[in-house]
């Protein structure tokens, strides 16, 4: 996929060597934030042994549903400022979830002899962060149009 040509609203800035020191220092910083939480989710909320990841579910589950929506308003406000998009989407939210933690504890519960209860947690996982893309996805539509019905000239834009 292209990016977008630099100088339309909301895109990004490219130089010849890609996106600019902006960009990479927002998605750095975002991500340093979305890694921490998660940590500290981790912390207050810690696995029990032969038990689900709840944590891990319940980030990559609000993870979904955030990202679907902020990436739906983004499309129906694309003035959003590409930087922010790249801080929050990929930076913060690509860091706070972890589906690669998934893939390693439903390794981890089915070495335990746990396996039924691996798969279960690999399905839920799926199943639920689908689903919670999806109501992300509805909500986000919702928003942006309220935002943008609130954003349009009085007068019916004529």
């Amino acid at each position: 996929m292209r990016a977008p040509l630099a100088g339309r609203t909301g895109t990004a800035s490219r130089t010849g060597s890609g996106y600019g020191w902006r960009v990479w220092t927002a998605v750095a910083a975002g991500g340093l934030l979305g890694t921490e939480l998660r940590y500290v989710l981790g912390l207050l909320f810690p696995d029990q042994p032969g038990d689900l990841p709840w944590a891990t579910l319940g980030i990559n589950i609000v993870g979904s549903f955030v990202l679907a929506a902020l990436t739906t308003i983004w499309i129906a406000r694309p003035q959003t400022a590409f930087w922010l998009r790249a801080a929050i989407g990929p930076g913060v939210l690509g860091s706070f979830t972890t589906f690669s933690a998934v893939v390693f504890s439903t390794d981890q519960l089915t070495r335990g002899g746990l396996a039924g209860l691996g798969l279960l947690y690999l399905g839920l996982s799926v199943l639920l962060g689908l689903a919670a893309a999806a109501a992300g996805w509805r909500t986000g539509r919702v928003l942006g149009a309220f935002r943008a019905f609130r954003g349009a000239p009085r007068g019916g834009g004529q």
